[in-house]
């Protein structure tokens, strides 16, 4: 079995090194058994969940619904109800922030389009962002 140190796992995985530890802080990913030297060694199943997490997060699953997926992914024969639950709840999200989204477009183009190109004293832009009682409807924060 080929075991390679954190900075070759990082560069076969994607996932940063600094991540990595991380992420076995977290649970995520075991403890590796370490070298003669004290450098963390780490197998093929180890790049390959390394490879698993980094896709998960780059889709917005949260690390409570990583460490759910990971779960269910070292359970083959269980039934995925659970992982399709977690993938629609993502997916809701998605959509909620693409709604958010487009009300912020709406917004802004709005304010562009009020925007007489004067100066600033009448600049629709700037009364919106002084006064929210301009702006043309809610809109959510997408932190």
């Amino acid at each position: 079995m080929r075991e390679v140190t954190i900075g070759e796992a990082a560069r076969e995985s994607g996932v940063k090194v600094t991540t990595i530890r991380f992420y076995e802080g977290r649970g995520l990913l075991p403890a590796p058994p370490r070298s003669d030297g004290g450098q963390r060694l780490y197998g093929a199943d180890d790049i390959a969940r390394l490879r698993f997490i980094r896709h998960a997060r780059d889709l917005g699953f949260d690390m409570a619904a990583l460490a759910d997926l990971l779960d269910l992914a070292g359970h083959p024969d269980a039934p995925c109800d659970n992982a399709d639950r977690l993938a629609r709840d993502r997916l809701a999200d998605v959509r909620r922030r693409i709604d958010a989204l487009r009300a912020l477009e709406s917004e802004l183009e709005r304010m562009i389009t009020a925007c007489q190109h004067d100066r600033v004293a009448r600049c629709a832009v700037i009364e919106s962002l002084a006064d929210h009682a301009h702006c043309g409807g809610p809109h959510a924060r997408l932190d």
